[in-house]
């Protein structure tokens, strides 16, 4: 579980984290959504030590990653995965030596080891057969799995990606919004996506998290955002034709009711 308590950060005396305060639990997707300037990627970064926050604590499982030192941030980073926005594989790697990056670089495992744990990931994401192949010969959903595959490897208790379904077509987007809940499930690990897509929040978004200026505006379900009075988030939500046709459908389902 992550814990987050009144964090708050400025740059250059412009405050753009505003005493946030929410927690992430393990076990289930949690979504932070947001407009574009509105502080989601400075709280992810926050989140995972990449910034410092100014106060507050982010606590896992009751560890303060602010107050840590780097040997103990170091031990707390190798229980974390991070699926990058571009997937951030390496070109001159396969796929297979793409997946062992992580295994080789933290672990003391023999390579036999290592390459053991490697497939078994690129099985999960059924990328098996890819393993020999180099970024540059696989579509951009197969590099989203290899990079699953990836921060998977190392077994982590806590999982961060960063918009996930950049670049890829809808029906792609639904295979890796899928993947990431199976997988989250299926360890029990505890999740964290920011992400613009929201299909990806009515698919998968077991809590959901909107930022607004910097400020946690509203959090909650993908249900209950249908039926927020929330302006500020409905402004954001339903901006489409399609969600609003949708909220529009289902007001009308409860009149009728």
């Amino acid at each position: 579980m992550i814990e987050v308590k009144n964090i708050r950060k400025s740059f250059d005396e412009k405050e753009v984290i505003k005493g946030i305060s929410t927690s992430f639990d393990p076990g289930k997707t949690n979504l932070i959504i947001g407009r574009s300037g509105s502080g989601k990627t400075v709280f992810m970064k926050i989140l995972i030590g990449l910034l410092k926050p100014d106060s507050g604590e982010i606590l896992y499982n009751g560890r303060n990653l602010p107050s840590m030192k780097k040997k103990e941030l170091n031990s707390l980073r190798r229980e974390m995965g991070m699926l990058f926005q571009g997937s951030a594989l390496f070109d001159s790697m396969t796929v297979m030596e793409n997946v062992l990056f992580p295994l080789t670089m933290f672990t003391n495992d023999t390579k036999k080891e290592r390459e053991k744990r490697a497939c078994f990931c690129l099985e999960r994401v059924n990328l098996a057969d890819a393993s020999d192949l180099y970024p540059g010969e696989i579509s951009g959903g197969m590099m989203k799995r290899a990079a699953i595959a990836r921060a998977i490897a190392l077994n982590p208790k806590y999982l961060f990606c960063d918009e996930p379904n950049s670049g890829l077509d809808p029906k792609t987007a639904l295979l890796i919004d899928d993947l990431i809940h199976d997988i989250t499930l299926e360890y029990d690990m505890t999740t964290v996506i920011n992400t613009h897509d929201m299909n990806s929040v009515m698919n998968i978004g077991e809590k959901v998290l909107f930022i607004s200026e910097g400020e946690k505006e509203w959090e909650g379900s993908k249900d209950g955002i249908m039926n927020s009075t929330n302006k500020k988030l409905n402004d954001f939500v339903f901006a489409s034709d399609l969600f609003k046709r949708v909220k529009e459908v289902e007001n009308s389902s409860f009149e009728e009711g």
